[in-house]
């Protein structure tokens, strides 16, 4: 601005009535250098503010970026709004300055006219304000609302001291002096001026967007106080209750109590329920697909560490070379790469997304304890007419809190939606690349192939005829792999337990045995709790409820609930009388397979080298596990009891006892071993 103002003023004041004119000439040099104060410090300020951006923050590029981000928070948009601000009111100033050389001019050309309009310039400075008043608040509240954060960082990083101070309280400062740069300007002006309502409503309107940020910033630190989520030990968090605590969670359980009895009213607050809920699904979504994505890695994980194209399938030639090289190079090159933007661009964002919400999560739960203080201090309020200084700061908390999440929810909410939104299809862009990828790959093996030719109709029947061959291949190699396979036994049972067996078994009959497959610990004050090979019989195949996955059994002294999955049907074990009597017709029958001649071990004299027959598992400290075909060394062929059915024997160092009819010797110099029919 220029002094053509002033220039106009002295020249009233030489009016016949200039004497009553000099306050109010007073008041508009002060006006004046009060605008002019506006706009020279809003020059400094931008120019800062654009230091801060350009020179200050380029030299600060070595820190990592989440902290940059604190650190400056939004001071580009802050830039924006404020330089679009200058640029209107050195417009506007320019404008004033054509007004004071024109009313000077005429003042000058008419020296008898007394009245001379003013200059409308200060009415624009008003409305100027008014329409700026949504967009300074947008943007000044976003960074007030991170300043108490971005201090605490700055105390850490102190490589600049010069400038710390500098890049921090500049922002802040300014903010809060445009209510007094226009109160000062509406000091200065006239009541009864046309201008005066509009800086009188431009003040307020600039007061309360410091009150707005100041309370948006009082939310926010209230927030951020109950969104971290700690992770602590037990004994950390019993380290923490007081009576202080026992005190307020005693209070909110009773007053929850009161609630769900009906003696005292809940507060509704359809708004908020209804941001929870679908907040939730949106929470209940990520998760859903973050575990999806889990187990979709660990499958490709799985699925990377099976290679059949290193093995010898000993094949030579043909499609199958071709199968192997492009198997190899998908295996090397494509899937790895896949696996590697999957983890980069869909599995990390999803957490990232899971980890953001944990905030909001944590906030919802803190409201509902708030509520129940807020409305407990409201009844005490209507009850009393009064409230300590707790309770006000406990009530204002909740006020806090619940506007915080009825504000900013939806906004989070539709950011997630759209974080979420963009991983599902950055997923399917992969998997489709993938398959582009793959088919691009094996167009080059494709030609080799000798049925690239074949219509896909044709070829489909092709390799249904295919599966369907080696499927029948297969099901006939089971048949004939289960006539040698010897037939399935089960686990023998202790010295001692045979009693036990013989009373089940003339009690309730063969049909109704079964033995334990594993150890069974009994959760429930029906259920029972037995080892592993323990004979039970079937007493009901269903509990009181009708589940069938709890057997009601009788274990010859108590009866009770075991797991249906982990009894099998109980086989007897044959004695050593049938199994002689069973060993020639079965070598009879099996003449045309040639093996090594058994000999079973009724009666094994000491240290003799025999094999065992069947495999066997160890169920306890005094026996010793066996494999088919497995040398063992027999040093007594019974029991400490003079039971014959158990042998005591050392396998690989080992000592314990084995059942005798696991044993066979192998007097002849053959390999003991199983042979296909052919």
């Amino acid at each position: 601005m220029t002094d053509h103002g002033a220039d106009v003023l002295s020249s009233r004041t030489g009016s016949p009535d200039g004497e009553g004119r000099v306050p109010e000439e007073r008041s508009l040099l002060h006006q004046s250098l009060a605008v002019r104060e506006l706009i020279d410090t809003e020059v400094s300020y931008l120019h800062v503010l654009q230091l801060c951006a350009s020179d200050i923050r380029s030299h600060l590029q070595q820190l990592p970026q989440g902290d940059l981000d604190v650190l400056f928070s939004n001071i580009d948009d802050i830039i924006k709004v404020n330089s679009k601000l200058l640029h209107d009111l050195q417009e506007t100033a320019a404008r004033e300055e054509e007004q004071v050389q024109l009313i000077g001019e005429f003042a000058f050309l008419h020296p008898s006219v007394t009245e001379v309009p003013l200059p409308l310039a200060i009415y624009w400075y008003g409305n100027l304000f008014l329409e700026f008043q949504e967009e300074l608040e947008q943007v000044y509240k976003v960074y007030c609302a991170s300043y108490e954060q971005a201090l605490l960082l700055v105390e850490t990083y102190r490589k600049e001291p010069q400038l710390q101070g500098e890049i921090q309280d500049t922002i802040e400062a300014r903010i809060t002096k445009y209510p007094l740069l226009l109160q000062k300007i509406l000091e200065n002006t006239l009541p009864d001026a046309s201008a005066y309502p509009v800086l009188q409503r431009a003040t307020s309107a600039l007061q309360d967007v410091v009150t707005n940020i100041n309370e948006y910033k009082r939310r926010k630190e209230v927030a951020s106080k109950y969104t971290k989520v700690e992770q602590l030990s037990l004994w950390e968090r019993l380290a923490r209750i007081n009576t202080h605590t026992l005190s307020k969670k005693t209070t909110r359980l009773s007053q929850l109590l009161k609630q769900e009895a009906g003696l005292v009213p809940k507060t509704e607050d359809k708004e908020f329920d209804d941001l929870e809920e679908s907040f939730h699904w949106v929470s209940l979504c990520v998760t859903e697909l973050k575990n999806n994505v889990a187990a979709y890695l660990g499958n490709l994980e799985a699925f990377l560490r099976f290679r059949p194209q290193e093995y010898d399938l000993d094949i030579p030639g043909g499609p199958v070379v071709q199968y192997c090289y492009l198997a190899r190079d998908l295996q090397l090159q494509a899937f790895p790469e896949f696996k590697q933007r999957l983890e980069a661009l869909v599995w990390q964002p999803l957490c990232s997304l899971a980890k953001a919400l944990a905030g909001p999560q944590n906030l919802i739960k803190k409201r509902l304890d708030k509520l129940l203080d807020f409305e407990r201090v409201q009844e005490k309020l209507l009850e009393v007419g009064s409230m300590t200084y707790e309770e006000e700061a406990s009530r204002h908390t909740y006020e806090a809190l619940n506007s915080l999440l009825v504000a900013e929810l939806p906004q989070f909410k539709q950011l997630a939606m759209r974080w979420l939104g963009q991983i599902l299809c950055t997923f399917v862009t992969l998997q489709t690349d993938l398959a582009k990828q793959v088919l691009q790959r094996a167009e080059g093996s494709l030609a080799q192939l000798p049925h690239h030719h074949v219509s896909d109709p044709a070829f489909r029947k092709l390799v249904e005829d295919a599966l369907g061959q080696t499927g029948h291949q297969l099901h006939s190699f089971q048949q004939n792999f289960e006539k040698v396979l010897p037939p399935p036994t089960t686990q023998p049972l202790l010295p001692g337990a045979e009693r036990q067996v013989q009373a089940l078994l003339s009690r309730y009959g063969p049909g109704k045995l079964y033995q334990v497959t594993s150890n069974i610990s009994g959760s429930g004050t029906l259920d029972l709790t037995l080892p592993r090979g323990h004979i039970v019989a079937l007493l009901q195949d269903k509990d009181t409820k009708g589940n069938s996955s709890r057997w009601l059994v009788d274990t010859g002294g108590h009866r009770g609930y075991v797991p249906a999955g982990k009894l099998e049907l109980y086989h007897m074990v044959p004695r050593e009388e049938e199994l002689r009597g069973q060993a020639k017709p079965h070598r009879d029958s099996e003449r045309q397979t040639p093996e090594p001649t058994l000999a079973l071990v009724p009666s094994v004299p000491a240290v003799t080298q025999v094999v065992a027959v069947y495999p066997f598992v160890a169920r306890s400290s005094h026996e010793v596990s066996l494999q088919a075909g497995q040398q063992v060394t027999v040093l007594e062929a019974q029991d400490k009891k003079g039971n014959p059915e158990w042998s005591l024997v050392e396998v690989n160092g080992q000592r314990g006892y084995v059942p005798s009819s696991f044993l066979a010797r192998a007097p002849g110099p053959a390999l003991w071993g199983w042979s296909l029919p052919s």
